[in-house]
């Protein structure tokens, strides 16, 4: 299943693929934790430890893999402590799993939910955990639509987008736009999907948004060299060629 919205930033959109057609969200719902986090009021500076036990929605204890995380750095700060502010910057820059579910413990599952009222998304949620296997198991899912990543960036604040511009993983919407163009943006990945959401900001354009969620057996689940990730890429090249007619 391969979904596509491409919308004028700020504007309504003007492709819809199966815009509203709901896929397991990956990484892509740690945008919404990102938010939820830096809304709450919370000190962003203040040290928290760094652990790797969590409480599933079934109320059992759970943890993640480090083999299955992309992000090796918040590892070597086990049993220790970290600031807020990093650990949210690891969470979307490097992908860090451990950093999220650490991120989402501190906030908890109702302000991410609220930051996905308040950009008006429809069918998208995140109520569990990354790794909350137990949970997923017993039916409870992180899903998103296109659609509904493309409201979850346009409900922004600036900032947020300017960090979601050091996105380290830029194999696909990012790979074959011209080198230095801006794109503020979060993928997710594993075997059997990809996907990727990002504001691209053309020199000679208007800035546009740009989700693609694929769900298939394209997607091989590694970081870098994945088929599903070489047809975003596609996709987001297509769409650039077409830039300066978006707004028609």
């Amino acid at each position: 299943m391969l979904s596509v919205v491409v919308a004028p930033w700020r504007c309504a959109p003007v492709v819809l693929r199966n815009a509203e057609v709901a896929h397991d969200a990956a990484s892509t719902m740690k945008v919404a934790v990102l938010a939820a986090l830096y809304r709450s009021g919370m000190d962003l500076d203040a040290a928290v430890p760094v652990v790797n036990r969590f409480r599933s929605v079934t109320g059992e204890t759970y943890g993640n893999s480090r083999a299955a995380d992309s992000d090796p750095l918040p590892w070597s700060r086990l049993g220790g402590t970290a600031t807020v502010r990093w650990l949210a910057g690891r969470m979307v820059t490097h992908s860090s799993n451990l950093a999220t579910n650490l991120c989402l413990e501190l906030v908890g599952h109702e302000a991410v939910a609220r930051v996905w009222r308040q950009a008006g998304a429809t069918d998208s949620a995140s109520p569990r955990g990354i790794e909350d296997y137990a949970g997923r198991a017993a039916g409870v899912h992180n899903r998103v639509t296109a659609l509904d990543l493309v409201r979850l960036l346009e409900s922004l604040e600036p900032g947020l987008l300017l960090l979601l511009e050091g996105n380290a993983h830029r194999v696909d919407l990012a790979a074959e736009l011209p080198p230095g163009t801006r794109l503020s943006g979060k993928n997710g990945w594993f075997p059997g999907l990809r996907h990727s959401v990002g504001v691209v900001h053309p020199q000679d354009a208007a800035p546009y948004t740009l989700a693609v969620c694929y769900t298939g057996p394209l997607a091989s689940g590694d970081d870098a060299d994945d088929p599903a990730a070489r047809l975003l890429a596609r996709i987001s090249a297509g769409v650039w060629r077409r830039r300066h007619q978006l707004t028609r």
